[in-house]
């Protein structure tokens, strides 16, 4: 009897607790828009606790976003449960084309996770994250007379040059996206490397409402979390090769893997690189058939590593026999790279690819506006000023 009451009490104190917890959980990083498109998007963001976490959207109008109850999208990867986790993904969908939206990101922590009927949540919070108005997406329209993004690459974990790349804001927020192309990182020993160097100064700089792309360099294969990687974007089930549309333009997203073969001893037997490319050639040999890639005004192809043809390594001879066979006949009109740390702008002819390719710097911006009629680009430096450009 002594015993049965003593297990009472403590289900009673454990139920008083969980009433009563004050646990609450808040932003480590994000928001940040992934994959927007005419009718929805991804927005991502990384909590201090373990949470369940939802997105609110409303219409940006001049209603307040606190006149109603705005309609909750949940993380739909738990296949109807709600995950728990500080890493937080959530699709909006079934929104109008072209149009904006506000939105605010909510979160609920989750102090103790006894079993699936007993779970000891702390306060709601999301309410108080933004000290101004909930950000602003615009969804995707379904065509465009031109296309203007900028590209960063080889920043190797200096957040203070890519944060004096993006200073002028204005000027970044008239783009339509930004791909960060490859070694934004050096090694990621701990994934708090790529929260603290990439994702926390382009949430600060432009991420909230205007989408990225990441590009996978080799560098982003090297370190122990290296595999958590695709963990905090949103890439399609086979990881970070893909494509995306901007009405009738189409952009491909390579991902070129290592720079050495998988055995080299710097490697330690930890990859496995050469069938995971080889199956990537296999996806892009279905891309460059489909009716999207054919019918497209333009084709631009990211990718870390560049073709070369001179002083190659295993990743340009990956290139040149993986990927170059399938692209070369595919009508691309530009391959942007980075990877050698200085620019370069190879025409046709000046390595096996048969388009041009450009090879932006380690410490420069280029700015690219495509239209029907041309490709235009234009390079900064950190301080803003242009050195040089080049029309297609």
């Amino acid at each position: 009897m002594k015993k049965i009451l003593v297990v009472l009490l403590s289900l009673l104190a454990l139920s008083a607790t969980a009433q009563e917890s004050s646990q609450r959980t808040s932003v480590v990083c994000g928001p940040y828009l992934q994959n927007v498109t005419t009718t929805g998007f991804t927005v991502m963001w990384i909590s201090d606790v373990d949470a369940v976490a939802w997105v609110e959207v409303a219409p940006d109008d001049n209603q307040s976003f606190y006149y109603a109850d705005r309609p909750k999208f949940y993380d739909l990867s738990g296949s109807g449960i709600k995950p728990v986790n500080k890493v937080h993904k959530v699709t909006v969908s079934g929104l109008e084309p072209g149009t904006r939206y506000r939105y605010r990101i909510m979160m609920k922590a989750v102090d103790k996770y006894y079993h699936f009927l007993d779970i000891n949540y702390g306060r709601e919070y999301g309410a108080d994250v933004y000290t101004s108005e909930p950000p602003v997406v615009k969804t995707l329209e379904t065509s465009y007379k031109e296309v203007k993004f900028s590209v960063v690459n080889d920043i190797h974990e200096k957040d203070s040059l890519l944060r004096r790349l993006f200073s002028d804001q204005e000027k970044t927020r008239k783009m339509d996206f930004v791909v960060f192309n490859g070694d934004m990182t050096s090694s990621l020993s701990t994934v708090d490397k790529l929260v603290k160097f990439d994702l926390t100064p382009a949430c600060e700089l432009f991420a909230s409402e205007l989408p990225f792309y990441m590009v996978r360099g080799n560098h982003e294969f090297r370190g122990r979390d290296a595999i958590h990687f695709p963990e905090y974007f949103d890439f399609p089930s086979h990881g970070p090769y893909y494509t995306f549309k901007y009405g009738n333009y189409f952009f491909l997203v390579m991902d070129s893997g290592e720079d050495k073969p998988d055995n080299d001893i710097e490697y330690q037997d930890a990859y496995c690189t050469d069938p995971y490319l080889r199956a990537e050639a296999e996806w892009l040999k279905g891309i460059v058939a489909s009716e999207d890639w054919k019918n497209a005004e333009k084709r631009i192809v990211f990718s870390h590593i560049p073709p070369q043809t001179t002083d190659a390594w295993h990743g340009n001879w990956n290139m040149s026999n993986l990927f170059l066979p399938v692209l070369n006949g595919a009508s691309v009109d530009l391959m942007i790279c980075g990877h050698r740390h200085s620019y370069a702008f190879e025409k046709i002819g000046v390595s096996d690819a048969k388009f041009p390719v450009l090879v932006n710097s380690n410490c420069e911006r280029a700015d690219i506006k495509v239209s029907p009629k041309s490709i235009s680009i234009e390079i900064f430096n950190p301080d803003g000023k242009k050195l040089r450009s080049v029309k297609l």
